[in-house]
């Protein structure tokens, strides 16, 4: 049944891995390195530095070198990866020392760090809000929406390409608004508060969110006042 499904998503994983084979922005070019350092950092940041110094400059952080601007979420993302990084090899999240590392080994634990986000939150999301535009609109059309999702060249070629994460905070995004398809308000509402707080470019999707969810809360509380009203025996034409 879902066969189709599960070659898209393959299609799609394999897609990202070529495009991952090749240079990303900033490579070999100092000072910065370009983004796939600035991720590379934050997880030799948080690691080797004491969470209250994350967002501080010190003398082990200094924040004119790819200071943290991103959220929380984003930060402790960054420390997982430092963790497994570091059981890999050490040298790739040392402290100061490691700085435009871009081996072709940790090239590779990079590249696959993106793809295992993909896999684990983007595609599967994008898969569940396909479903949901068809439970909401009554449609049949959710294999070629999740086509082009998942084949979708601009966030290909911007995570997997130039090296960056946003298929976790788009893909917790898009399980947001499978859940309002779905009339799951809350689960929305978390949703979204976890896609916000790893990426800040969420805040663009904010207002429409909060729009929806604080008309659905109204309209839920005045249906039961209607409610009560009306078991009660009152007058209720008013509210």
């Amino acid at each position: 049944m879902y066969a189709e499904y599960i070659a898209t998503a393959c299609i799609a994983l394999t897609l990202r891995s070529v495009i991952s084979m090749n240079s990303f922005s900033g490579q070999n070019t100092p000072p910065m390195f370009g983004d796939y350092e600035a991720q590379r950092h934050w997880q030799e940041v948080t690691v080797n530095v004491d969470i209250k110094e994350w967002y501080s400059n010190s003398t082990n952080n200094d924040l004119l070198y790819w200071g943290l601007d991103y959220p929380p979420l984003t930060a402790y993302h960054s420390y997982v990866l430092g963790q497994v990084a570091q059981m890999i090899d050490q040298r790739y999240v040392a402290l100061k020392t490691s700085r435009g590392i871009a081996t072709q080994q940790h090239k590779s634990f990079m590249r696959l760090t993106v793809i295992a986000a993909d896999a684990s939150v983007y595609i599967p999301a994008m898969f569940v809000l396909c479903l949901g535009i068809d439970f909401a609109f009554k449609g049949n059309r959710k294999l070629a929406q999740f086509i082009i999702i998942a084949l979708y060249p601009g966030q290909i070629l911007i995570d997997n390409g130039h090296f960056q994460y946003n298929n976790v905070s788009l893909g917790l995004a898009a399980a947001a608004i499978a859940a309002v398809l779905y009339n799951k308000n809350y689960v929305a509402a978390f949703a979204f508060t976890l896609a916000l707080n790893y990426k800040q470019m969420e805040l663009y999707h904010a207002l429409p969110f909060f729009s929806y969810l604080l008309s659905a809360s109204i309209s839920q509380e005045r249906l039961s006042l209607i409610g009560r009203y009306d078991r009660d025996g009152s007058d209720f034409t008013t509210l």
